[in-house]
């Protein structure tokens, strides 16, 4: 019987990549954005992340045909009001160029003695029809160092320190240490038990 097929809507490499690792075991085929060019953009108009991954896996979903999750994820900064919050990816007004976002963001930070912050994902599962059947939350409680330090990771990681390993940032753990304490581990590990529940119908 052929692995079941799980689209995963997203073109973010560094995001797929730290899926792929958390989803092995699960024997699903993942496919992504990058192979169903007519599944296109979907406008991230929601206020939560909660929102926007809704609207990202029922969207895709629908458009492929296939059965698909999708997570919406960002750092929120309590000096800052919460912000970046759901505009993380565009935080400098340019959607994905994380240099640019990370150099803003530190720069807002500037002269700020509460650097306290905390990444947030969710995830959502939405079946062919573009109907939402699983959602999931992961959190992970912070800091931001003054510097970028580290070269692994992605976005924000360079300035953000975990709480659970207060020496680094993200972008110096390596992958296993990394998806132990990041949000998006924390998500993935209450999704997996959710996507195995459906995968009888996924056959």
């Amino acid at each position: 019987m052929s692995a079941p097929r799980l689209l995963v809507a997203t073109r973010n490499e560094g995001k797929l990549r730290e899926l792929r690792t958390l989803l092995e075991g699960t024997r699903l085929h993942l496919e992504t954005l990058a192979s169903h060019p007519a599944a296109g953009e979907v406008d991230e108009t929601g206020a939560t992340f909660e929102a926007n991954a809704r609207l990202k896996a029922s969207h895709a979903a629908r458009a492929s045909g296939l059965w698909t999750m999708a997570e919406d994820s960002g750092l929120e900064v309590d000096a800052l009001g919460g912000a970046p919050g759901v505009r993380s990816a565009r935080w400098s007004g340019v959607h994905g160029d994380d240099a640019a976002n990370l150099a803003k963001l530190l720069r807002d930070m500037d002269g700020k003695t509460d650097r306290s912050a905390r990444f947030v994902c969710a995830m959502a599962l939405a079946r062919p029809d573009g109907q939402v059947v699983a959602m999931a939350h992961g959190i992970c409680v912070g800091a931001l160092a003054v510097a970028p330090r580290g070269r692994g990771g992605f976005g924000y990681d360079p300035i953000f320190v975990a709480a659970q390993i207060p020496d680094q940032t993200l972008a110096e753990l390596d992958r296993h240490d990394k998806n132990l304490v990041s949000h998006r581990g924390a998500a993935l590990r209450a999704f997996v038990p959710l996507l195995r529940a459906h995968l009888p119908e996924m056959q």
